[in-house]
């Protein structure tokens, strides 16, 4: 698989100065709630990861990035993404892509998510080139190994230690894996399986991270899946798929289960799980008190709610892009992707445990 990264020296003078600074607790700027986020994921929430793979999982093109400042960065929305609404709530900068970033941009944290990647390998090989969560967390450990050698083990350790890690992964392993009739993983697994076999791989993965200094970590559940108007596209009624819904309830629970485990056994360590499937739900049933008048289609795509054929370049979208729910046949728009950023910041313990992105920041 192709690999795709900032040029070492880059990345690496960059990441050691915001290190340098966490550790002599001087912030820039003196709303940063935290150093830095380093963010690992999934189309949700990548920011051009994939623009230069050989992929089909691609949005550098117009009319993606239509509302964004930036035009079409990668981003998989008309305008921000969940992560990014985070980033300014917590006081930081944009954070830029792993194969983007240069100098000054990587200061503050690096977005090492892609699109159509799973917490499998094997997940979403029908696009291609992607870069799996594995992957992903290679990527950051190559940028640790290079401040490590020059700041020392201790010192990288209490940089850390602030920073916040968020991380969306799992949405790829239903939809393209389980969900394609090319994958046999239908068949070898029922539901409860599956979600016992992508924690499990999950669960190893989170440790590693924990293991490379990580302590305070957002782990994203999945959403009301059976909702999104790729597989309303499927549906007779044109109605959520209650099938899809419940075949990834048990993933959410084993997940909560997993994160309460880990708090209680890894040292220092603070994994807080934002529900994602109550926000959505909540977004979908008083979708008209939020704003949203149209909750049943994509805002771009084509076919039967707008959901057969995802956003194409140049194609027109709809006008009205802040009162839909969904972008395209498998996103958010912005609007939505602000009003999660902030229910999972500001958010109660029905949607954000055991507390928020503001509490676990000023930690």
């Amino acid at each position: 698989m192709a690999k795709v990264g900032l040029p070492p020296l880059t990345l690496f003078s960059a990441v050691l100065f915001m290190v340098s600074s966490a550790v002599t607790g001087q912030n820039e700027n003196p709303r940063e709630m935290v150093p830095a986020m380093f963010i690992f994921g999934d189309s949700l929430i990548d920011n051009g990861n994939n623009n230069n793979l050989p992929s089909l999982a691609k949005a550098n093109y117009f009319p993606y990035g239509i509302d964004f400042k930036g035009g079409p960065t990668g981003r998989f929305s008309n305008g921000y993404t969940m992560v990014d609404e985070i980033a300014e709530l917590l006081g930081l900068p944009l954070i830029p892509a792993y194969s983007e970033a240069s100098g000054d941009q990587a200061l503050h944290g690096v977005n090492y998510a892609s699109a159509a990647a799973g917490i499998l390998d094997n997940t979403g090989r029908n696009f291609v080139g992607r870069i799996p969560f594995d992957e992903q967390i290679r990527n950051f450990e190559n940028t640790l190994n290079q401040i490590t050698d020059n700041l020392g083990a201790a010192d990288v350790a209490s940089a850390l230690a602030k920073c916040l890690f968020f991380v969306g992964m799992g949405s790829n392993d239903y939809l393209n894996n389980y969900l394609m009739p090319n994958y046999p993983t239908r068949n070898q697994y029922n539901a409860q399986q599956y979600a016992d076999l992508l924690t499990q791989t999950y669960s190893q993965q989170l440790t590693k991270l924990y293991n490379l200094g990580a302590r305070k970590i957002v782990v994203a559940g999945l959403g009301q899946m059976g909702c999104i108007p790729s597989i309303l596209a499927q549906s007779a009624r044109g109605s959520c798929s209650e099938e899809v819904n419940l075949l990834v309830q048990p993933y959410n629970q084993n997940v909560k289960t997993m994160l309460s485990n880990f708090n209680a056994n890894l040292p220092g360590a603070k994994f807080i799980f934002i529900d994602v499937a109550r926000m959505f739900q909540d977004i979908l049933v008083n979708s008209r008190s939020y704003g949203f008048t149209v909750a049943d289609r994509g805002c771009c795509g084509i076919g039967r709610n707008r959901g057969q054929i995802t956003c194409l370049p140049f194609q027109t979208p709809c006008p009205n892009r802040a009162q839909y729910v969904f972008w395209d046949a498998f996103h958010p728009t912005e609007a939505v992707n602000i009003l999660m950023g902030r229910k999972a910041f500001n958010g109660d313990l029905s949607v954000v445990y055991p507390m928020n992105i503001k509490q676990l920041a000023e930690l």
